[in-house]
């Protein structure tokens, strides 16, 4: 017991009894689970054959500073070498939308956390390469600046989680195509309205839908090409702009894996109308806002 300091957080922490009991009921076990997962990854693959990631994003609090450092110690006790880590930051990192919070307070957890980072490769033998993850990180926006500053101040990489993103500007170019592709594009909304409760029930943490600000599909199936990609493709300037749709198909991406060749086929066909959508999210409204 006692107090821990780490270099370049001004603020010491006190390591009571009572907080590692706390700390041990919260995370123990799921650190016991994920170096379980990673000894059999390695049976599977090959030891380096892969990159080690443990999320600890979708908790109900942020992880402290303190927190962090205790579960980097456990995952470096437990010889798990983890290159990458995604602590839960406060605000909200809803799916496919800007980041919702005291963009002040991210960013001093933010910076507490990269220090915490060099802190555990030091101390405890991680990886050189050891980064932060940002996790529902596509679309946030108002946070990018901030990172940016950040990790080139202290000489870093990152891990920006944009999956899901991608497939959204699938759905975007499909809408562009027209004909068939907006069709298929106004299916995927129409089931997905349809399943709303059972396609957003696994991500209640990460997605706020507002039911009243969607449109019934009858209305959508009325929309054209432009209207329906105005909707969905995230530019907050434009009036069309509606998040809570955008939301709602960034879960029902089930959907068009149920509709398999139909919808791969699909893809294929508008190939050109997707690949520019998908770079033009990436590109231009990620990385550029990273300031790379």
């Amino acid at each position: 017991m006692g107090k821990l300091e780490i270099p370049g957080i001004a603020d010491s922490f006190n390591v009571t009894e009572e907080w590692l009991k706390q700390f041990a009921n919260n995370y123990l076990k799921a650190i016991g689970e994920a170096a379980n997962v990673y000894n059999y990854l390695v049976k599977k693959k090959g030891e380096g054959n892969f990159v080690p990631e443990v999320s600890c994003d979708e908790t109900d609090t942020p992880q402290s500073p303190l927190d962090l450092v205790f579960i980097l110690k456990l995952l470096a006790d437990n010889k798990v070498p983890a290159q990458t880590i995604a602590p839960r930051f406060s605000g909200r990192f809803n799916k496919g939308v800007d980041y919702v919070g005291d963009v002040a307070q991210f960013e001093k957890e933010f910076e507490q956390d990269l220090l915490v980072i060099k802190y555990a490769i030091k101390e405890f033998g991680l990886p050189d390469n050891l980064k932060l993850s940002v996790h529902s990180g596509s679309d946030k926006f108002a946070i990018y600046p901030v990172i940016g500053k950040l990790i080139r101040k202290y000489n870093t990489g990152i891990h920006i989680k944009t999956a899901g993103t991608t497939w959204l500007e699938e759905i975007a170019g499909l809408a562009v195509s027209g004909g068939e592709g907006l069709e298929l594009a106004k299916e995927v909304y129409a089931t997905a309205h349809k399943k709303m409760d059972e396609l957003t029930a696994p991500y209640a943490s990460v997605i706020d839908i507002k039911p009243e600000n969607l449109p019934a599909p009858e209305v959508v199936n009325g929309w054209k090409a432009e209207q329906f990609a105005k909707a969905i493709i995230h530019d907050q300037s434009c009036p069309g702009f509606n998040p809570d749709l955008r939301q709602l198909i960034h879960v029902g991406y089930k959907v068009a894996a149920q509709k398999g060749d139909v919808y791969l086929n699909c893809l294929k066909k508008f190939e050109n109308n997707i690949e520019k959508q998908v770079f033009e999210n990436i590109f231009e409204r990620h990385i550029k806002r990273l300031g790379f």
